[in-house]
């Protein structure tokens, strides 16, 4: 296996994963946090980050049996594997599914092979479709990510992307804008990226050409389809992570935390700072967040109502950003707060 060109996630190289560790380091990870929060509901379990696809499907049912075991997986939970193309096949994605998995999520960044070669994709677009054929033959719900503003890309490449995305019939998928990173292959180059005057334009061109609508920043879904773990965080719900790099913020008697790395240390975050967080997050939803105390201590509600069309507070009582608002989110959350 090999790292994207423009991958900034935490990665080692292992030419030979020993799988029985690796089982043990996570379920003994799962058994700490029985111990300190006790039992409690499961509401959705995502396996993303780097190629989860690649554990061997034993492995995987039994972290899903050691999660069974020390808390509650509610009926109807969402479980998401992550999953790139040329790592599984069919029987491997039906192992999946009866070990629980209802959700796939794609990463196919490009239809285009020329694009994917350059992107360091390790594999082909027919690839690709390939998957999304086994996992709709399983009636998994199924989500697929691409990448859009690589270097001479203009508004006409996006809108292309999109019509080849509306015709693969899918009712979740993700656009994320290249981000180049320092220390990654691609911000070592010197890359010509589109200008934020382009990029803006490939920004609205996706609302305009995609036939499924935005419900957050980067996501894309059908009414009904929307990717439930990634709403609970983005809503500020706790949630915590398992494995080498994880993060998560734990709700432990009525005190936030700062999960960094597996779950050996924590840190206290302050009810301001927790609200700020919760604010950076649920703004990326264009369905806002839902305004409490804590959040109206942090906003500035006289910027809201001087900005009726960057921002609004709806009948539900949620401060939502608008479509124009969306695309300068940062500089508005730099003005929103105190």
């Amino acid at each position: 296996m090999s790292k994207c060109k423009y991958c900034a996630f935490f990665s080692k190289p292992c030419a030979k994963p020993d799988w029985d560790l690796f089982l043990e380091n996570i379920n003994a990870e799962i058994n700490k946090w029985s111990d300190l929060l006790g039992t409690f509901t499961v509401p959705t379990i995502f396996f993303g980050g780097g190629t989860p696809s690649l554990i061997p499907e034993n492995i995987f049912s039994e972290i899903i049996k050691n999660i069974e075991k020390n808390f509650y997986i509610q009926k109807n939970c969402e479980i998401t594997l992550e999953a790139n193309p040329g790592t599984i096949n069919f029987d491997k994605l039906k192992n999946f599914k009866n070990a629980g998995v209802n959700r796939l999520s794609v990463g196919i960044q490009s239809l285009d092979d020329n694009k994917l070669k350059f992107l360091g994709r390790i594999h082909s677009a027919k690839q690709a479709l390939d998957l999304l054929d086994f996992a709709n033959n399983l009636n998994l719900n199924v989500s697929a990510d691409f990448i859009y503003g690589l270097p001479e890309e203009t508004e006409y490449d996006v809108k292309k992307l999109c019509d080849e995305i509306n015709k693969l019939g899918l009712k979740h998928c993700s656009l994320y804008e290249l981000t180049i990173e320092p220390e990654t292959p691609f911000g070592k180059m010197n890359l010509q990226m589109p200008s934020n005057e382009e990029m803006a334009k490939m920004y609205t061109a996706i609302s305009e050409e995609l036939n499924i609508p935005r419900y957050e920043v980067s996501n894309y879904a059908m009414n009904g389809y929307e990717c439930k773990h990634n709403q609970n965080v983005w809503d500020g719900e706790p949630y915590i992570g398992i494995g080498k790099g994880a993060a998560g913020r734990v709700l432990i008697d009525g005190q936030w935390y700062e999960q960094l790395g597996n779950n050996e240390k924590f840190e206290k975050i302050s009810v301001q700072t927790r609200a700020i967080e919760r604010l950076i997050t649920g703004l990326r939803q264009v369905r806002g967040i839902k305004l409490d105390s804590d959040i109206e201590k942090v906003i500035d509600l006289q910027f809201v109502n001087q900005n009726p069309t960057l921002l609004n507070i709806n009948a539900d009582n949620r401060l939502a950003v608008t479509e124009k608002g969306m695309l300068i989110l940062d500089d508005l959350l730099l003005n929103l707060t105190r």
